[in-house]
């Protein structure tokens, strides 16, 4: 158990909202319409990997948020060797980020663990991802009510695991970092982010990820009953 805990913040994507395969629906809403005879699932397959290290450098403001649109499209199309205009892409970008919120599948024991919860603690969200998406996400899929704060990157200026966005995280929440943990599937952006800014942190290892072993980690969220 981890004692004294007051506050308790999760991200959002690959933590409670089920990113991979609500973002895998909203391609295959995209290219029943319009691309047909693309095969999503070899689509998706180059998708995942590129998106996560366009998401990295975003992450590190290495690259812009319309950026972070165009090119985890475009090089995945090109990993394919498919040829798409700019135009197509932008309209893709824009198309998605409509559909995606509108997929709502959550992680095994998301509301369990929450109900669970939020009869000890109060509840929060910090995430890095783009503020109106993420309103929808929370509000689709009916978890609004169990976070009394949710913190973007866009409120705070900065990403995980800038402090600054941790800082800015428990100032709205009224937290103390001494009395507050953070769960997330992201060991450097959730885990080492919220550890150098001086909370506790829980790793969610849903990939089983080699890590240092003094790093608390569950890879089921009903397993965070082990330290609250």
């Amino acid at each position: 158990m981890i004692n004294n805990i007051k506050d308790v913040f999760f991200d959002l994507d690959h933590t409670l909202w089920d990113f991979d395969k609500n973002s895998e629906m909203a391609f295959a809403t995209i290219f029943e319409q319009k691309y047909p005879n693309l095969a999503v699932n070899l689509f998706i397959e180059k998708y995942i990997p590129i998106n996560q290290a366009c998401w990295k450098l975003y992450q590190y403001d290495t690259i812009t948020h319309e950026e972070l649109r165009y090119n985890r499209l475009k090089h995945s199309f090109d990993a394919l060797n498919y040829s798409i205009s700019d135009e197509e892409i932008d309209q893709m970008a824009n198309d998605y980020i409509t559909i995606l919120p509108e997929n709502n599948h959550l992680f095994e024991g998301t509301f369990e663990i929450l109900d669970y919860l939020n009869q000890k603690y109060r509840l929060h969200i910090i995430t890095n991802g783009f503020a109106s998406v993420q309103e929808k996400k929370i509000k689709n899929s009916n978890i609004a009510n169990f976070f009394q704060t949710i913190t973007n990157s866009e409120m705070a200026g900065v990403k995980k695991p800038n402090s600054i966005i941790f800082d800015y995280a428990l100032n709205l929440a009224n937290a103390k970092k001494e009395t507050s943990v953070m769960i997330g599937d992201c060991i450097e952006a959730d885990v080492y982010g919220a550890l150098n800014a001086g909370l506790e942190a829980i790793f969610f290892n849903t990939h089983n990820v080699q890590t240092d072993q003094n790093i608390k980690q569950i890879n089921h969220l009903i397993q965070l009953k082990k330290y609250l």
